[in-house]
């Protein structure tokens, strides 16, 4: 495993397209923690606990069936203040719909609480 964000966003992906209400992630990170809160917070995941044990951390995750896609952005794009339209048309099906996952130097927030006021590095996206 290279990258636990890719590995976490699959899992999420497979276990919403089989029908899954419950899924373990077993390689965690605190970058995963704020993306999962983001996600949390904009409705795409019922629930999730956190725990961390001698190998690592493991989220449990409960979906909702809210999500269609989420991906990683690879390679990490640096964007600016500007910037957040032309990737907004990039990764999103549509205005207003889905989510850029961005983390800026003040933390890791959806584009639609950072949009214009500071610039950061694209994450990942979901819709």
């Amino acid at each position: 495993m290279h990258d636990s964000i890719a590995d976490g966003f699959s899992v999420i992906n497979n276990a919403e397209k089989a029908g899954k209400q419950e899924i373990t992630i077993r390689h965690g990170s605190n970058l995963m923690k704020d993306i999962l809160k983001i996600m949390k917070e904009n409705s795409y995941l019922d629930d999730f606990k956190m725990k961390k044990t001698y190998t690592g951390i493991i989220f449990e995750i409960t979906l909702n069936g809210n999500i269609n896609k989420c991906r990683v952005i690879k390679p990490r794009i640096p964007l600016k203040k500007a910037d957040y339209i032309k990737y907004e048309k990039l990764y999103l099906p549509a205005v207003d719909v889905g989510h850029l996952i961005v983390s800026t130097p003040k933390g890791v927030f959806s584009h639609k609480k950072v949009a214009g006021k500071e610039g950061g590095v694209l994450i990942g996206y979901i819709y």
